[in-house]
């Protein structure tokens, strides 16, 4: 298994690999980006978190959660055409998310090409919002409460070869897409941030949530002898052919753990790279810690039994608002 923690990657496969020091605590979001990714030939402007021949070899992220040798993407030739850029879908689970949606929508960098705004029975302007700021945006009602059958909906819409959840109340930058789309170009199969490795934090979260969270995840990993530092956090990207693979049915928060979960039994090549959780824009959460914590704890003893691997937890559909994590 590979080391714990966000200063390098130790592969699993290679005995003797070096460590790669992080400088994520020195630096600012830029200036990591930077920092952390293997020299390549320059990239068209607008092509932002995109990188073509790699001449330095594979990316490492800060944490990965599988290192077998790399799918590296294939060098160009000069003088020759480059390599199609995958398309890229943004899914954003809302329900009253009016005052927030300015701000997420103008942030959103140029290499996602498709929007998609979940409305979760909004009783508030979030669809007059979201298409005034944002004219191109897909809007999907979803009549189903609970921010996994938002999510379910979204990813059935989307068109994109990639897919990337965003929680629509801003405590998630934007600027950090390009992040998780330079492992996915690189030869990761899913990719999700993490509060709790070097150069990640978070700003929002409770001691409550957080010892939670740390206890699940504790859990998950001796239960899949994996190595998560962070399950409940719906910043996440993968790529679209594997959804249906994932057979997702969670109806509530339990689906960030049920996506990650079963990336990793189904053998996705998977990885953490850091993630600041801000604050929310405007408003209050309406998570509640222990009733989701419970939904957690019931999905993860699911996943571990083999005879209902692909039939998924059967829970009740929740009653909360979609877009929250702990």
């Amino acid at each position: 298994m590979v080391g714990l923690g966000g200063d390098g990657v130790q592969a699993r496969n290679q005995p003797g690999t070096s460590r790669t020091p992080s400088a994520a605590a020195n630096l600012d979001r830029g200036d990591f980006l930077k920092a952390n990714a293997p020299t390549a030939v320059a990239t068209p402007p607008g092509a932002v978190g995109v990188l073509h021949p790699v001449v330095s070899g594979p990316p490492a992220p800060l944490h990965a959660l599988d290192t077998r040798p790399e799918r590296v993407a294939p060098r160009v030739t000069p003088g020759r055409r480059a390599v199609t850029r995958p398309t890229v879908s943004l899914v954003i689970p809302a329900k009253n998310e009016a005052r927030n949606l300015p701000r997420v929508l103008t942030d959103i960098p140029k290499v996602v090409g498709e929007v998609i705004l979940v409305d979760g029975l909004s009783t508030d302007v979030t669809h007059m919002v979201a298409t005034e700021h944002r004219p191109d945006i897909r809007i999907v009602h979803e009549r189903k409460p609970g921010k996994g059958n938002a999510l379910r909906a979204g990813f059935a819409a989307a068109t994109g070869d990639i897919i990337v959840a965003m929680d629509a109340d801003g405590s998630m930058m934007s600027e950090e897409i390009p992040r998780l789309l330079y492992f996915l170009t690189h030869g990761y199969d899913f990719v999700k941030g993490s509060r709790f490795i070097s150069g990640g934090s978070s700003l929002d979260i409770t001691p409550v949530r957080k010892l939670g969270n740390s206890m699940l995840c504790s859990l998950a990993n001796a239960f899949f002898e994996t190595q998560f530092t962070d399950l409940c956090y719906g910043f996440f990207a993968f790529h679209r052919k594997f959804l249906p693979h994932l057979a997702l049915t969670s109806q509530g928060f339990e689906i960030e753990t049920e996506i990650t979960v079963r990336a990793a039994k189904i053998g996705l090549r998977m990885a953490e790279t850091p993630s600041i959780e801000m604050p929310r824009f405007s408003g209050s959460s309406n998570l509640n810690a222990f009733r989701d914590g419970i939904r957690v704890l019931r999905a993860l003893f699911h996943e571990r039994r083999p005879a209902f691997a692909d039939r998924g937890p059967t829970l009740p559909e929740t009653d909360g608002p979609v877009g929250q994590h702990a």
